[in-house]
């Protein structure tokens, strides 16, 4: 009961403390505190009514009683203003949702990208320094100096802890989206707990914006790729999607997918999370819609610029028939480091009967690729060409 609280409330818990106090170390010293306190009480005494309303309530009383310990009456004189909070019988209805405030504030853009990602983590996802540092494959301690620098520019530059002005809502909340995008990528290429966070990240935010087409069209897009993650891997090597074994797909979640892709549609999302989604969409489908799957990158395509986005259409257009084509496509893209480039590339040429260019084109591959899982299976696909 106590891991689950933590991971369901630590992001609330932690938004409503730094609203409180304003000071993002202050607050997870005492949210620490109250969940240590949690793991001694609970078992003992029960689980209260409302957990969230006692956990913040006890990080409250917790964190004055240090300020007072501490003498530093004069700087936070306005903490003591506040009655004294009780432990129980306290009404969580009083306790504000500021996790929006959070989350903007993770992903300002003053913060380096490795910083937000870091940050939002840590803070909303209630991931532990270590925890973020085996995902992102950096030590411990350069991720603990990451997230003291980050937490240390929020107040030295005075970053407000509120959600930004109307006029500048729509850039930040795609800095936002595209943070937690890319934790989820993250997960998705085999760390899939990064990826559950994320769709929890992601669920968080379509409560907090419901009416946000693009907050929506980005869980869907998330829910949907997610269902087919027990079938993306076999023997330590990736399954194409035409292989996988659809009977290990989540019906249900690609259910849920699509239910909140239909919202994002309801509320007019045409935009790049909500195309994305729509795409994913059609790639669950039994037969996969090839030329509206292609139709729908080119749009993709026209509003993104994104040479990765051309690369996927043309992984379709060749899906729909038309291999030359998609060929010609990749040829005239400028991603000679992405090694999906010169995979896709070697599946293409490998289809045209061109073996020995298909065989280059996989050795590129391979002295780019970087995960164990890719490589085997390029290895693989290489070693099947004729000799």
């Amino acid at each position: 009961m106590l891991e689950r609280a933590f991971r369901e409330e630590w992001g609330r818990v932690l938004a409503a403390l730094i609203g409180f106090l304003g000071d993002f170390d202050l607050a997870e010293e005492a949210a620490q505190e109250a969940f240590a306190i949690a793991a001694e009480r609970w078992p003992r005494d029960g689980v209260p009514a409302s957990p969230r309303a006692w956990l913040v309530t006890t990080a409250r009383n917790r964190a004055i009683d240090r300020i007072r310990r501490e003498r530093t009456l004069a700087a936070k004189t306005r903490l003591l203003d506040t009655p004294e909070a009780t432990e129980d019988e306290v009404d969580e209805t009083t306790i504000p949702d500021e996790r929006l405030e959070l989350v903007f504030t993770c992903c300002h853009p003053s913060l380096a990208l490795d910083a937000q990602v870091a940050l939002t983590l840590r803070t909303l996802g209630g991931l532990t320094t270590e925890e973020i540092a085996r995902a992102f494959l950096v030590p411990d301690e350069t991720m603990a100096k990451r997230l003291v620098r980050a937490k240390r520019k929020i107040k030295v530059a005075g970053i407000p802890f509120r959600v930004p002005p109307a006029h500048l809502l729509p850039d930040r909340l795609a800095a936002v989206l595209a943070v937690v995008y890319l934790i989820f990528n993250e997960g998705y290429g085999g760390r899939s707990e990064l990826a559950t966070d994320a769709i929890r990240l992601g669920r968080a935010l379509a409560e907090l914006m419901p009416d946000e087409p693009e907050v929506h069209g980005l869980l869907a897009l998330m829910l949907l790729n997610d269902a087919r993650r027990d079938a993306r891997f076999a023997d330590g090597t990736i399954v194409l999607l035409e292989e996988q074994d659809r009977s290990r797909w989540d019906a249900g979640q690609i259910a849920r997918g699509r239910a909140t892709l239909d919202l994002a549609l309801a509320l007019g999302g045409r935009e790049v999370y909500v195309l994305q989604a729509a795409i994913a969409a059609l790639h669950v489908d039994d037969p996969p819609d090839w030329p509206q799957i292609a139709a729908l990158y080119g749009e993709l395509a026209r509003r993104t610029g994104s040479d990765v986005v051309m690369l996927n259409q043309a992984a379709a257009i060749a899906e729909a028939g038309d291999v030359e084509q998609a060929l010609a496509v990749v040829d005239g893209l400028d991603l000679d480091r992405y090694h999906y480039l010169h995979a896709t590339r070697a599946e293409l040429l490998r289809r045209l009967g061109r073996d020995v260019a298909a065989r280059a084109a996989y050795d590129r591959a391979l002295e780019l690729v970087h995960g164990d899982e890719e490589r085997r299976f390029l290895e693989r696909r290489r070693a099947e060409l004729a000799r």
